[in-house]
């Protein structure tokens, strides 16, 4: 089954890709990815999203926790946390594929509310397990029915919710349904980082987020580490990092103006940061590299 989902992968990417290797679909959410070489590290905010890897290696790390993902693997992200990952095997010949659906935390709710599912503990916000064979059965069709272009907007709804239906019932099961319950935890922490995201060049105190997921501080700072493996000022300083290096770039800003449109008070501790995070000054990284590939997984 996975190979000849890698086979109809291939075939969207011969036809699609651009030169970044992405080759979108008409299925809102469905992206399919290829490079022909290891690439370097690749910082983001991932969204919630599904990736299977068909071909190649890839290591995903959030917070403290590394992932290395091989062929058959499925990663699992399930919310909008700081990633940084890289292509570690890939070439020509065999290059990295993988094939990417975002999450829909309504479809998710829909299905957790039919199926009566217990709520359950808080896990990590990333998660690797070996592809469910019903899954890649899905994911197969999904790739199949752009070969017909005129039943995509007829029939695609039906194949992403019973994908979806196939995570529930996976080894993903637990991260996945947390994403669908209004008052789990991963929801109420989801709450807290939305502010960050859109205010992160602010300061934020922990009650104002602990507020926004209706926790005390001392349980919103638990439950935020167990979630995201990161406390919430370290989740700050990293959005601010990312969003500096993708000013300097692609809008080819200075370290200095960066430093403070991304909340920084200081230009030298701005830089240091940037340098511990990235591992060169943000002048040397912006002459070293002309644009980074924006891949989500």
């Amino acid at each position: 089954m996975t190979d000849t989902l890698l086979t109809n992968v291939r075939s969207w990417l011969d036809a699609h890709a651009n030169d970044a290797g992405l080759a979108q679909t008409p299925i809102p959410g469905l992206t399919t990815i290829r490079s022909a070489t290891p690439g370097g590290l690749d910082y983001a905010i991932s969204r919630p999203l599904v990736c299977l890897i068909l071909q190649g290696r890839k290591q995903v790390t959030m917070g403290t926790q590394t992932f290395a993902l091989c062929p058959g693997d499925t990663l699992l992200i399930t919310a909008d946390v700081p990633t940084v990952s890289q292509i570690t095997q890939a070439s020509p010949d065999a290059p990295y594929m993988s094939l990417v659906l975002d999450l829909d935390p309504s479809v998710i709710a829909d299905l957790t509310l039919e199926m009566q599912t217990a709520p359950e503990p808080d896990t990590n916000a990333v998660l690797v397990a070996p592809t469910d064979a019903e899954v890649a059965d899905t994911a197969l069709r999904l790739m199949r029915l752009l070969k017909r272009p005129a039943a995509v907007p007829m029939l695609h709804q039906n194949l992403i919710r019973e994908l979806h239906y196939w995570l529930l019932t996976s080894p993903h099961s637990t991260g996945i349904r947390q994403l669908g319950l209004p008052e789990s935890h991963t929801r109420r922490i989801a709450n807290a980082i939305a502010i960050l995201r859109t205010e992160y060049n602010h300061p934020l105190p922990v009650d104002r987020l602990a507020a926004a997921a209706g926790m005390s501080p001392s349980s919103f700072y638990q439950h935020f580490k167990t979630v995201t493996s990161l406390s919430p000022r370290q989740f700050q300083k990293q959005l601010r990092l990312i969003e500096a290096r993708r000013m300097i770039m692609y809008q080819r800003m200075t370290a200095s103006s960066v430093a403070f449109a991304v909340g920084y008070e200081s230009a030298s501790q701005f830089t240091r940061e940037y340098r511990r995070m990235f591992g060169m000054p943000p002048a040397t990284d912006r002459d070293s590299t002309k644009y980074p590939k924006d891949t989500a997984a």
